[in-house]
């Protein structure tokens, strides 16, 4: 993994993800758009596992739901962005040429 593809993953996932974790990643999965994804799902998944919303009456709230669907959000940004290691093949963003044939005249 180069140093660009690092830098556009802690831009994603922000800078106190571990960049050893994200290279190990990297070498498993083989792109940087399926390693922030692993990683949001991860992070997806923690925060359901535990009560959204938990409050103690006259005490304290706390409500996780807002940081839930602001990863949901993240998630589909980082889906739809162009990672700097994705070929251009792969997003469909390729230029596909046809040539034009003139038909025989009888």
């Amino acid at each position: 993994m180069n140093s660009n593809v690092l830098r556009w993953l802690l831009a994603q996932l922000g800078p106190d993800t571990d960049p050893a974790d994200l290279t190990q990643r990297y070498e498993r999965l083989g792109s940087a758009r399926d390693v922030a994804l692993e990683v949001l799902n991860e992070r997806i998944a923690s925060l359901v596992a535990e009560p959204l919303k938990v409050t103690v009456n006259g005490v304290a709230t706390i409500d996780h739901t807002a940081n839930v669907a602001a990863l949901e959000r993240r998630y589909t940004q980082v889906a739809s962005a162009t990672a700097p290691d994705a070929n251009p093949q792969e997003d469909g963003g390729g230029v596909v040429a046809w040539e034009l044939l003139a038909r025989p005249r009888r």
